[in-house]
């Protein structure tokens, strides 16, 4: 009785496993994440350029906008808003998301000291 418990919990605990390493690989390193309602910034976490977090409100207040935007880097940039905003206005705020600004390439300069 014991010994079939064991295994059926050792059985659990892998396809646990199994499922945490299949499904939350997917997400890069994020940037930084705004939530927006009815229009205002409800709530931020993560370092937003300047001019893009003043363009996103002006937008979101605007169109009144309840969604999220999300910067992500996993080898370049990318940004995600919700689904649940038209394609127009993720065209917007995709226009005013300075990916040059991430796209900088970095050189250690400790490495050049030889």
């Amino acid at each position: 009785m014991v010994d079939t418990i064991i295994k059926v919990l050792i059985i659990a605990v892998l396809f646990f496993l199994a499922y945490k390493l299949i499904f939350s690989g997917s997400r890069g390193l994020t940037l930084f994440e705004m939530h927006f309602k009815d229009g205002k910034l409800n709530r931020h976490k993560g370092k937003i350029p300047e001019k893009f977090e003043r363009d996103c409100r002006a937008i979101a207040k605007s169109n009144k906008l309840t969604c999220t935007v999300r910067a992500e880097k996993s080898g370049d940039v990318r940004l995600h808003v919700s689904a649940n905003i038209g394609d127009n206005l993720v065209q917007q705020i995709r226009n005013q998301f300075p990916f040059e600004y991430y796209d900088k390439k970095h050189v250690d300069a400790s490495k050049l000291k030889g």
